[in-house]
């Protein structure tokens, strides 16, 4: 878990810059689907990143979890001898305790993690209930697509049977236009590929790298259509 944590921030942060670097030479579809690249290495650990920040993966080895005195491995040897005596001193046992301060730590954060992926979930049950909610009122246009007194923009939703619905106030003359943007979604199958990447976030919510890609996805989903 942590191999995959530390490669796939480094494979983000590569991409960000790639990004960054050629976002006006080359298409929006190819930087869009360069993030499928990011989805892959979350869900199998398959995808390796392109180099690395440390040479070592195993920065906090399990075993250190036991040891009397745990230390770091990032394979920087200056590095680990200049953080190791602070860090092993502070994670030291005191006389007599079952357990070693780093072990307590990490059942911690590991209650937080539960924590905070419940609450993502939590905010997302909450937000499809209030678009349902928003839309149970609507009137079909067509089928697949709905018009709406209570939403100010268009958008999809459903996961199998996705819906398109407009505002009952949208322009008769620009309809047009929005409806094949709103179909170019259904056909690249973003109302799959978004859940995914909240799905990816709900489980690494801890990581700031993550919650930038998924920005940058949803605005890249919208450019490339």
């Amino acid at each position: 878990m942590k191999e995959i944590l530390i490669t796939s921030s480094v494979l983000i942060l590569a991409l960000l810059v790639l990004r960054l670097v050629f976002a006006k030479k080359v298409s929006r579809r190819l930087i869009y689907g360069a993030w499928v690249l990011v989805a892959l290495r979350l869900l199998f650990g398959g995808i390796e990143a392109p180099f690395s920040l440390l040479p070592s993966s195993e920065l906090i080895p399990p075993e250190s979890l036991f040891d009397q005195a745990p230390d770091l491995h990032s394979g920087i040897s200056g590095i680990d001898d200049a953080v190791n005596p602070i860090y092993s001193e502070s994670l030291r046992p005191t006389p007599g305790a079952s357990v070693n301060p780093l072990q307590v730590w990490v059942a911690v954060f590991a209650n937080l993690w539960l924590l905070g992926m419940a609450a993502m979930a939590v905010w997302a049950l909450i937000s499809c209930l209030r678009i349902r909610r928003q839309v149970r009122e609507s009137v079909p246009l067509e089928p697949g697509i709905f018009l709406c007194d209570r939403i100010d923009s268009p958008f999809l939703f459903g996961l199998f049977r996705p819906v398109i619905y407009l505002p009952s106030g949208l322009d008769e003359s620009i309809r047009g236009h929005v409806l094949a943007h709103e179909r170019a979604h259904i056909r690249r199958r973003d109302h799959w590929w978004k859940p995914l990447g909240f799905l990816l976030l709900t489980i690494h919510w801890f990581n700031p790298a993550l919650w930038l890609c998924y920005v940058l996805l949803c605005r890249d989903i919208e450019l490339a259509c």
